[in-house]
């Protein structure tokens, strides 16, 4: 206990029956200030469980120590007094004079940066590929190395980045983007790296770049892909080396930076073709991440639904109905959470209540232009967008879909079902009546 009192992050003491033996200040302050939680199991203190983590489908830090036989780490939900909040765990085992595992310190730190219920800001979700995506986030954050974020246009890379930053030791300096798909090939040099005066025309004042503005802090080269061929080469040397030097300077200059890369492109297909460097493509992927795609993660669709609606109509307490919900976590979305920012606003602006109804979504999605994940595929190889016009079949089909599921599972009134969904008793019937014969 004198061990555990001096630390300063939130620590806990267990035996292999999985026990609390020992809770430090920091940990009852932050995560148990009104009750005790000696002799409580852990699995049931964080996740309310009966049973142990790996027997609820989670992964159990204990489980792996002992088929490890050394300290594990891994990101978990946690139960705590602000609600459920994503907490790293590392656990270390101490044997006893022969060998054996027979107690377990665990510490315990809060991800700031991520949450598991709707927000205003940051990432939301929980969803296991969202947790998978989370904890590699949270592995690489406190380390120097550089990262390479890999994803679909829309998931949410931007976010994801500065989580990095904000989980590394680098947090208290800048994070500096630098959107490398607007930057033209001749100033592209000069924005990144700054210039002296007279090296161009219009140069009449030395200029700091990008890189000196991100000086202790993260830069963050966003769509990497598009960074010219000729640019490629000095960006290696920067990164290899650590130096650069200005525009019209032969001074070298030492940047202290941590860089985080993004794309949405095949990198691995770009070097196959020769447009990317091999060389470069190793230097900014020693840890890549993976951003799931929403149609990966439908479940976290009304978390982030929730957030989305406070974002687009701050002043107005919208609710989502059930068959409406239902219906958005059909579509595949390939545009991904940026899409389904456009769709919700669009379809709060359709809605006069405080209930967007299933109507207000299928008139949402027929007036805005579709992309299906094939065509967005498509347009990766041929360049161009395809259009795909609204089915208003395929959209009658989901909701009739929606409405089965929804009146399936309702046990009430049809009045209750009526204000359920977010209509009135008269709008269900008819809708209720038009259902094609094999609906019913």
């Amino acid at each position: 206990m004198s061990y555990l009192e001096g630390l300063s992050d939130p620590h806990i003491l267990f035996d292999a029956q999985y026990r609390i033996l020992a809770a430090n200040a920091a940990y009852r302050r932050q995560f148990s200030p009104e009750r005790s939680v000696i002799g409580r199991t852990c699995y049931e203190v964080s996740h309310h469980f009966s049973v142990p983590c790996d027997q609820a489908g989670e992964s159990c830090p204990l489980v792996l120590s002992r088929q490890s036989g050394q300290r594990e780490r891994l990101l978990h939900l946690h139960h705590t007094p602000k609600g459920e909040e994503y907490v790293n765990i590392e656990l270390v085992p101490l044997h006893d004079a022969q060998g054996k595992q027979v107690f377990f310190v665990e510490k315990m730190e809060a991800l700031r940066v991520a949450q598991s219920q709707s927000a205003t800001q940051g990432l939301i979700g929980r969803a296991p590929e969202f947790q998978r995506m989370l904890g590699l986030v949270a592995r690489v954050a406190p380390s120097q190395a550089t990262v390479l974020l890999l994803g679909e246009s829309g998931t949410g890379k931007e976010l994801v980045a500065r989580a990095v930053h904000e989980a590394s030791t680098r947090a208290h300096r800048p994070l500096v983007a630098v959107d490398c798909s607007s930057l033209p090939e001749n100033l592209f040099e000069s924005e990144l790296f700054g210039h002296e005066r007279g090296a161009f025309t219009g140069a009449n004042a030395a200029t700091a770049g990008l890189i000196e503005s991100a000086s202790g802090g993260t830069l963050l080269l966003d769509e990497v892909g598009d960074i010219p061929l000729t640019m490629q080469v000095k960006l290696l040397r920067l990164l290899e080396t650590g130096t650069y030097r200005r525009v019209g300077s032969t001074e070298l200059r030492h940047a202290d930076i941590r860089v985080v890369s993004a794309t949405h492109r095949d990198l691995a297909q770009m070097v196959a073709q020769g447009s990317f460097r091999e060389d470069l493509y190793y230097r900014l992927s020693t840890f890549p991440i993976h951003l799931p795609a929403l149609r990966e993660r439908p479940d976290d669709i009304a978390l982030l639904a929730a957030a989305l609606l406070e974002r687009v109509a701050p002043q107005r307490n919208l609710h989502i109905s059930a068959a409406a919900m239902a219906l958005l976590q059909a579509q595949d979305f390939p545009g991904n959470v940026r899409e389904l920012r456009n769709l919700l606003e669009r379809t709060a602006l359709l809605c006069d209540g405080d209930t967007i109804a299933v109507t207000h979504v299928q008139q949402a999605l027929g007036s805005g232009l579709r992309l299906t994940q094939r065509s967005v595929a498509a347009r990766g190889t041929s360049g161009a967008a395809a259009r795909v016009e609204p089915q208003p079949g395929a959209l009658r089909d989901a909701a009739h879909a929606a409405l089965r599921q929804v009146a399936a599972g309702h046990q009430g009134s049809r009045s209750e079902l009526a204000r359920k969904l977010g209509i009135s008793e008269r709008s269900l019937y008819r809708k209720l009546k038009n259902l094609k014969p094999s609906d019913e």
